[in-house]
């Protein structure tokens, strides 16, 4: 089966403490809201250190147009994205020897956060020495979704043509969206949780000329994609004249208690398989309580969960790049053949994202 051969992230350059935007929250949103002190209690609450951004913080205290964001999303996007495929594709921690962007079949471009045609894996493939006949296939709008859905179409894509190695890259510049004024309390927990992330991951069919520096991979053996009738409201944008206004439910840790644990046993019962058999949960961290819910609906302790909270608390939740982190944190981990996993992560619509992985030996 098509198998996870290298990770490589990009972190943006401009780092801010929670410390630093809980001040900055205050002094725009102190105004709106007489409750300011216990609503900024979501920052400390959330157990985010740090974050990473595209642009420095003195770019945040002026208003920006749409056209002035969206220009930020594109520029940095291309040299980011270009910096986390170089970052994958000459990885020795994972290869023994690099893979070259002309090589790569196919090219999976993930994001929800800015808008560009040609998309940005054209302008990339620009930049880089891919092949003028790699595929391009870009995907836009699953949110938090979309980097475990890109994996499981290039998984697909491998399992169909068993000799093409083929990218996923997810660039989220969140960040760039901030609408100043949006006084709204979706947007003060936004402004809590998410930050800018880019992640580039190698997926290889079985017949594939790589050369894994690893002794197992995680291999693909099923995936699962799930909408929720009628939950558009749950998260996802507002596209206003100036941007993308963030919609964000209050209510997503109670349903992710109600609706998740059945989505989840129906698929594994599928590969004959229960949810204590999983291993590994390597689950897009949304935020705490997202993560205390799938605790708590799935029955897990908090080991299976602790490698999601640590990139929770050095990055923030980047959308769909967070959930490939997390995955990299496990390739550098795992060591044993015939250790199971669950990649899984919601979006809108309401939506998951469920990919059963194996390890196996190279």
């Amino acid at each position: 089966m098509p198998k996870i051969v290298s990770v490589g992230i990009s972190p943006p350059p401009h780092i801010l403490t929670q410390e630093t935007v809980v001040s900055f929250v205050k002094d725009l949103f102190g105004g709106t809201f007489k409750d300011i002190k216990r609503l900024l209690g979501v920052f400390e609450n959330g157990q985010i250190e740090k974050r990473h951004f595209a642009k420095d913080f003195s770019w945040f205290q002026k208003e920006r147009t749409f056209e002035e964001r969206n220009h930020a999303y594109i520029e940095s996007s291309v040299t980011l994205g270009a910096k986390a495929i170089e970052n994958c594709l000459s990885n020795s921690y994972f290869l023994q020897r690099p893979v070259c962007a002309e090589d790569i079949e196919a090219f999976f471009f993930i994001s929800s956060t800015g808008l560009a045609t040609p998309t940005i894996d054209a302008k990339i493939m620009n930049v880089l020495p891919f092949s003028a006949h790699t595929k391009r296939i870009p995907i836009w709008g699953l949110g938090c979704a979309g980097g475990a859905a890109g994996l499981s179409r290039a998984f697909e894509y491998c399992k169909a043509f068993p000799k093409a190695k083929v990218i996923v890259l997810a660039v989220e510049l969140c960040s760039l969206t901030f609408q100043r004024n949006d006084l709204s309390k979706s947007n003060l927990i936004g402004t809590s949780l998410f930050a800018d992330g880019v992640a580039c991951v190698l997926v290889a069919g079985d017949e594939a000329d790589v050369a894994s520096a690893l002794p197992v991979l995680p291999a693909y053996k099923s995936s699962q994609s799930t909408l929720m009738k009628d939950a558009e409201d749950v998260m996802g944008w507002d596209v206003r004249n100036n941007g993308l206004y963030v919609i964000f439910s209050k209510d997503i840790p109670t349903i992710i208690r109600s609706w998740l644990r059945p989505n989840v046993e129906s698929f594994l019962m599928k590969q004959d398989m229960r949810v204590g058999d999983l291993m590994h949960f390597i689950a897009h961290p949304g935020g705490k309580k997202v993560l205390e819910a799938y605790e708590e609906s799935l029955g897990m302790t908090e080991d299976k969960t602790r490698i999601s909270f640590e990139v929770l608390r050095q990055y923030g939740n980047m959308s769909s790049a967070t959930v490939l982190y997390v995955l990299e944190e496990y390739m550098q981990m795992v060591r044993t053949a015939g250790e199971s996993g669950l990649i899984a992560a919601l979006g809108p619509g309401f939506s998951s994202e469920l990919i059963l992985v194996e390890w196996v030996e190279v």
